[in-house]
């Protein structure tokens, strides 16, 4: 299949899925897309995406299918389900599954797959929101066979500054617990940084400029901060779906014996802001437990 040319299905038309879409498009495939909620259909629609009425019908028009849902439940109903992929000859055929899940879990629903239909696996979990789908910016990490990497590379470059191949299927999704370690924490620092430059009465708003070019600079203090700031706390993606990839980590880190306290109370505390209500504002809304004028 040719880069132009390609056939593309993608499940799960949210905030990912919208803004993943309506690039694919730009880019010149024939998007063929379905989602749980018929309004999201109807969104992409408007951009390009030619409406399905279930999995099994995106599976057969399209030669690659993405999905991104919300848990590793919802993958295996895609998947397997009674209108799944599975009911579709699968045969040359790949499903990208960009949602963090499960690595144990993810193994096992591509050994099913295959041995149902012959169609191939790539677990590709991205990094970098719904602003870097939509540009083709995302970082993304992949696990699966040498052969069905290379068929998704192309369609997959189109929304990735980075695709990188890890290992056999699951290894993308270690990949992204290591990616959301760094990321997720990183919103409580930020928090915590900023309260602190608050309570002192300096002017936060030069604190990314003024530490960019040392250790501190990071993406997520130029991006991010400047939201604290503002108090902005529109989902880019929502706190409960990162309380749900917390859990996740310490599920893996877990079985993998591997340390990890930091990230033990960063969910901590997206426990407590998501008991408080605050389950469907963005990451960024953490602040609102060190603020000091915020009744959470």
């Amino acid at each position: 299949m040719s880069d132009e040319k390609a056939r593309v299905g993608f499940i799960g038309l949210g905030l990912m899925g919208h803004a993943a879409t309506a690039r694919l498009v730009d880019c010149g495939h024939t998007v063929t897309g379905y989602d749980v909620d018929t309004a999201k259909i109807d969104a992409a629609a408007k951009h390009g995406v030619a409406p399905a009425t279930s999995p099994a019908d995106v599976a057969a028009a399209s030669d690659i299918v993405i999905t991104c849902v919300v848990d590793t439940k919802a993958v295996e109903d895609v998947a397997l389900g009674p209108n799944g992929v599975v009911q579709v000859d699968g045969k040359g055929k790949v499903l990208v599954d960009i949602s963090t899940t499960v690595m144990e879990t993810t193994k096992a629903l591509a050994e099913k797959l295959r041995a149902a239909n012959g169609m191939g696996w790539v677990d590709a979990p991205v990094s970098g929101g719904p602003p870097a789908a939509r540009s083709g910016a995302l970082a993304i990490m992949a696990g699966g066979s040498d052969e069905d990497f290379a068929k998704v590379t192309p369609v997959m470059s189109d929304l990735a500054a980075g695709f990188t191949h890890f290992g056999p299927v699951g290894a993308g999704q270690v990949a992204k617990m290591v990616n959301q370690i760094l990321v997720l924490n990183n919103y409580c620092i930020l928090s915590e940084a900023l309260a602190l430059a608050e309570a002192g009465g300096i002017d936060a708003s030069k604190i990314p400029d003024a530490l960019a070019a040392g250790h501190a600079g990071s993406n997520m203090l130029k991006s991010m901060f400047p939201r604290m700031i503002d108090r902005n706390y529109e989902p880019a993606g929502y706190a409960r779906q990162i309380l749900k990839d917390l859990d996740m980590l310490h599920d893996m880190a877990k079985g993998l014996k591997s340390p990890t306290p930091m990230s033990s109370q960063t969910a901590s505390l997206f426990r407590i802001l998501i008991s408080k209500g605050h389950s469907e504002l963005d990451g960024t809304a953490i602040l609102k437990l060190y603020d000091q004028k915020d009744s959470v």
